[in-house]
């Protein structure tokens, strides 16, 4: 474990290193983070237990039940970044947030309500370390188990996507997508609540990536349970994959030496040491 001084907190910096050396092979797990007080050990817990080289960069999107207060509070540890937003931005806006932060040659997104198993990151993983594939989804049981109203929804919006884009995949409203850096870093993001989905699956299937699956397993939640996705989000999910269809590639492609934009407002990071 290491020690405070080790760790820089307060104005925070953003990490900019390239990937290479100890971050090659390396996955950045990004990890929004909102009113999840009573999770947000056992999510840790499970992160750190699966068996790939990672870092996890947390970024707490104004939590207002205690949540923030507990990351703060935990001990410092090597490749745990944990980032405030100021206010409650979106979903969306904590995976841009976390972005400028990242070092890995992959990234992952992992919700951290529970539903899905870090146990699946080397299966995820597999294909990019096999260089089968540049973006890899996780692909839920088809079943409606999560409830019908949502498993609906996921099927609708993955047929979209198909019919748009030529995708050829199963779930796109999965949570668990994993890129490689360097071809994520292609497009500029907009995103700010739960339409990154949409929004990443339509830039980089415009890009003519071939997004490769594997099954995963999956354990829903309720919305009495905490699930924060609402049927308004379904509606801008398919606004979404509508507009980018159209949307000439040159407004979001992203020159090599172009930064990534994402101006929501930072009040507290402390950063593992590279």
């Amino acid at each position: 474990m290491a020690t405070h001084a080790q760790f820089a907190v307060a104005d925070p910096q953003p990490s900019k290193a390239v990937v290479g050396g100890r971050w090659k092979g390396c996955v950045s797990v990004i990890v929004p983070v909102y009113n999840e007080i009573a999770h947000v050990d056992e999510l840790l817990r499970a992160i750190h237990n699966s068996p790939v080289r990672k870092e996890i960069i947390i970024v707490d999107d104004g939590s207002t039940d205690g949540t923030r207060e507990k990351l703060r509070a935990m001990p410092p540890a090597n490749d745990v970044t944990v980032v405030f937003h100021e206010k409650n931005c979106g979903k969306g806006a904590a995976i841009r947030t976390a972005l400028e932060y990242t070092r890995g040659e992959y990234i992952l997104i992992q919700d951290s309500d529970l539903e899905y198993d870090p146990q699946d990151y080397p299966a995820l993983l597999l294909p990019l370390e096999q260089r089968e594939a540049n973006v890899v989804y996780g692909v839920r049981p088809d079943r409606p188990e999560r409830g019908l109203r949502f498993f609906l929804g996921a099927k609708l919006l993955t047929h979209l996507t198909n019919l748009l884009y030529g995708a050829g995949i199963h779930d796109e409203a999965t949570c668990y997508k994993v890129f490689r850096r360097s071809h994520l870093a292609q497009i500029d993001l907009e995103c700010q609540r739960f339409e990154f989905c949409p929004e990443v699956t339509a830039k980089l299937s415009r890009l003519g990536e071939k997004i490769a699956e594997v099954p995963i397993s999956y354990k829903p939640r309720s919305a009495g349970e905490g699930k924060k996705i609402r049927h308004t989000d379904g509606w801008l999910a398919i606004w979404t994959l509508l507009r980018h269809r159209f949307t000439r590639r040159s407004r979001w492609m992203r020159s090599g030496s172009t930064a990534a934009a994402a101006p929501f407002a930072v009040s507290f990071a402390r950063v593992s040491p590279e």
